[in-house]
């Protein structure tokens, strides 16, 4: 047996199987799998293989589309049949919302190229007799998908891997892994059957693999313990059964009609698909518990949980609504078992949190569809060192520290029977709220605040009255919630808005190689002592890795600012830069200060009015005037008796100012702004209007318009990046040219309804030539708002295109940058 690898893939499920082909298919040809037990012994083997195109994701979109394409060309190469049934997947909608998530969904199906279409009650009525169709609404279908023989297509891709080199280890358990400054040690034991147990013999072996991956899938809470980290995979039992023949369903088969689609009412939180003359029905219900939180017995192999039938009667009488014929046949077989979730649904695919060339591939709930995918984009990370897509929304750094078993297990759970719950774009999930809180929280709660959840924080998206309920205020077209946002908008415009900013992420980096640390590590010039500039590290490719706002606080000392939502992410990558740099320049200190300061971002034009009231200055008058404390720049001020560090800036486009301020302070500072503002009729904002009214100034977003697919330079970000300078990614920036354009448009949308930020663009003439990466209103032009992706020769001003919303193509008109202020006129205003 070999001990020095390449790469050695850990976990032989429809997962790791893949990973392992797909790593040799891209050139490294010293890869090993090892399998604790059999391959597909896990939950590939008790999945249901059905093949879902469907999803909301970008990323895991393109990764199941690269699964359901792949799979067809598995027998060709290996000369394996995979069991792939391509009979479709027919998505039914018993209302006009679901209807409305089906066209959100196909919208953004049409930017990954994946086929569909639409189809009337009558329409399916008439191709497949046995469904009852009198209470659909329609349905979508997608033709080029179905089902899978899950231990097939795995044995197949197994197969294939062997072909190019891979070598497989059944019944070898890795044990420990240890870091030996340049590769891995895994220690490795042999497993051994005993009494129909699988369990751990004397013989061990320890491989030294230059890299690592985990797909130990229902094993990743042991995994976690094995690297000393955190994985938010924790299963949840899912049950489907299979029924005996239906006479009905036989007796049309025998008249010579087509299988029929792989049939999903979500409606009624179930799928439905044929077998052998009989049904298959899975469900997603409420109440399914989380299993395995600290670990899987060493008992528990290819095993299942006793079913449930009271829990999932709903889902039964639904599916003999839906299929009358079915009602007479029995149960022929059933499957509970368990199948790995994470709290947001979507996989953990990419390095892992603190550790070198350790990647993580875990929490896969539709892992039969993403298997494929996973491996083909991971490989790309792994040999490449980026994807050809932005990963980032699968990263396993999405989740930080603060994350505990409990939450994740309680997540998992909520995740899993939200699996067909209408999801609408302004969803927020209630389960473990709230968790992480910034003092205010209980007075803007008092205030209306009606709170999103962002990366464990709790952050304001709108203000409403009293009784107010946000559950009901959501919708896929404008809802309950948007009048509100439009006045907290029209608020920060016209008057001054207060946003509580404090989920920002934060460090502090300082020490005699600081200075050049950054000059390297951004693309921007570093700004002078006081002052503040917007800048990006990119990744090795070229693209944009992290957006920061750095203050220089001293000669050697910097303070920045990036998104909340990616804390860990962000912090993972500065540490291992600064380990990988430090010899090379100098002593760094970084200091992680995200929970010891709040922040409040004050933006309008009548901010400086309300700060005047409370500054403590020799002369309150000209504290914030120009002169003393001009745009870009940073100021230690004191507010009342809150020592502030004052920074110059507002995402808004409006004069404003961030004030970031000791955390134990914020509820003074809170009240002090308040009745400071009260005079000046200042408005509590949420993000949902701060979103709107950054896109009116074209400011870029990062997971949205900056992400690991595109380079600062096709943001159009050209007076960010100085090129006199060396950085990290220049050269591979500049090789990229402009592949596609960040343009913003306005646009004449429906009466109801904005776009959200994931819609297909087109020519007039019906060329598809981009997609949008953020949506919204604009209360400046009084229409929809987008930034967005187009073709090079599309990004001019007054180009006219189109923007498919529900299932109709817009009028869209691209605008200069920044349409509303142009010449930041407001942001300068002096006082």
């Amino acid at each position: 047996m070999k001990t020095t690898v390449k790469a050695l893939v850990v976990g032989g499920g429809a997962v790791g199987t893949s990973i392992a082909y797909h790593l040799a298919k891209a050139g490294w040809d010293d890869v090993m799998l090892l399998e604790r037990d059999e391959l597909t012994s896990g939950s590939t083997w008790h999945a249901a293989g059905l093949l879902p195109l469907f999803n909301m994701s970008y990323a895991t979109t393109h990764i199941h589309k690269y699964s359901v394409d792949f799979y067809k060309q598995l027998e060709a190469e290996t000369g394996l049949n995979a069991g792939f049934a391509v009979v479709g997947n027919l998505r039914m909608a018993q209302t006009q919302e679901r209807m409305d998530e089906y066209m959100l969904y196909a919208a953004t199906a049409e930017t990954c190229d994946v086929p569909y279409e639409w189809m009337t009650p009558d329409q399916i009525k008439a191709k497949w007799p046995l469904i009852k169709t009198d209470d659909l609404k329609g349905a979508l279908y997608h033709n080029t998908d179905g089902y899978i023989n899950p231990a097939d297509v795995t044995q197949a891709m197994a197969k294939g891997a062997r072909q190019r080199g891979v070598v497989i280890e059944r019944k070898w358990q890795a044990d420990a892994f240890e870091w030996n400054g340049t590769a891995w040690d895994v220690t490795c034991t042999k497993m051994v059957e005993k009494g129909g147990n699988l369990i751990p013999s004397d013989e061990q072996i320890v491989i030294t693999a230059e890299h690592v991956v985990t797909a130990s899938g229902n094993h990743a809470q042991t995994t976690a313990k094995k690297l000393g980290i955190k994985i938010p995979a924790i299963p949840v039992e899912h049950q489907f059964i299979v029924m005996d023949q239906d006479p009905d369903l036989v007796k049309f088969r025998a008249e010579g009609h087509v299988e029929h689609p792989v049939i999903r009412d979500a409606d009624a939180q179930s799928y439905v698909r044929e077998e052998r003359g009989g049904w298959i029905l899975g469900v997603y219900e409420k109440n399914a518990p989380a299993v395995f939180e600290y670990g899987v017995p060493d008992a528990f192999r290819a095993d299942l949980f006793p079913l449930d039938l009271e829990r999932i009667e709903d889902q039964y009488m639904a599916m003999i609504h839906r299929i009358p014929s079915c009602e007479e046949s029995g149960l022929k077989d059933d499957f509970n078992g368990p199948i790995c979730y994470t709290p947001d649904g979507n996989p953990l695919v990419g390095p892992a949190p603190g550790l070198r060339n350790m990647w993580l591939a875990e929490g896969f709930s539709f892992g039969i569809t993403a298997a494929g995918g996973t491996g083909y984009y991971l490989a790309q990370m792994m040999v490449n060192g980026e994807a050809e897509i932005d990963m980032a929304s699968l990263d396993p750094k999405r989740y930080g520290d603060w994350m505990t078993t409990e939450f994740a297990a309680r997540k998992n759970e909520e995740c899993y029977d939200h699996v067909y719950i209408l999801h609408h774009p302004d969803e927020e999930r209630p389960a473990c709220r709230p968790l992480r809180t910034s003092p205010a929280y209980d007075r803007q709660a008092k205030r209306g605040a009606q709170f999103g959840f962002v990366n464990g924080w709790e952050r304001p998206n709108y203000y409403a009255p009293a009784g107010f309920n946000d559950h009901d205020a959501r919708s896929f077209r404008r809802g309950g919630w948007w009048q509100y946002a439009v006045e907290e908008a029209k608020a920060i415009r016209e008057g001054v808005g207060l946003v509580d900013a404090t989920a920002f992420t934060k460090h502090k980096i300082s020490g005699a190689g600081a200075t050049a640390f950054l000059d390297w590590f951004t693309c921007n010039k570093l700004p002078k002592i006081g002052r503040i500039n917007l800048t990006y590290a990119l990744t090795s490719h070229g693209t944009t890795r992290t957006e920061y706002t750095i203050v220089r606080l001293s000669e050697d000392e910097y303070y920045l600012v990036s998104a909340g939502a990616w804390h860990a992410y962000d912090q993972d990558y500065l540490t291992k830069a600064i380990a990988d740099k430090e010899p090379e320049f100098g002593r760094i200190n970084l200091e992680d200060v995200t929970t010891k300061y709040g922040v409040f971002a004050i933006a309008g034009p009548k901010s400086r009015d309300v700060l005047a009231e409370v500054i403590k200055d020799a002369d309150p008058e000209t504290a914030l005037s120009n002169k003393r404390f001009p745009w870009l720049s940073a100021k230690q001020i004191e507010l009342g008796m809150c020592p502030v560090n004052a920074i110059r800036v507002a995402y808004t486009g409006e004069l404003g100012w961030e004030l970031h301020h000791p955390m134990e302070m914020q509820n003074y500072l809170f009240d002090l702004l308040e009745k400071a503002g009260e005079k000046h009729g200042m408005k509590l904002v949420g993000a949902r209007a701060q979103n709107w009214l950054r896109q009116e100034k074209s400011y870029r977003a990062f997971g949205n318009e900056l992400g690991r697919d595109a380079t600062p330079a096709e943001a159009d970000l050209p007076r960010f990046i100085d090129l006199s300078k060396d950085f990290y990614g220049k050269d591979a920036m500049v090789e990229k040219g402009i592949r596609s354009k960040c343009v913003t448009l306005l646009i004449d949308g429906p009466d109801d309804a904005d776009p959200w930020g994931r819609e297909a663009l087109y020519t007039p003439d019906g060329t598809r030539v981009g997609r949008l990466t953020s949506g919204g209103y604009s209360v400046a032009f009084e229409k929809s708002i987008g930034l967005g992706y187009v073709r090079p020769e599309q990004a001019v001003v007054g180009t006219k295109l189109k923007v498919r919303m529900f299932d109709a193509l817009w009028d869209a008109e691209i605008v200069e940058d920044s349409p509303y202020d142009p010449k930041n006129a407001n942001i300068r205003i002096d006082g």
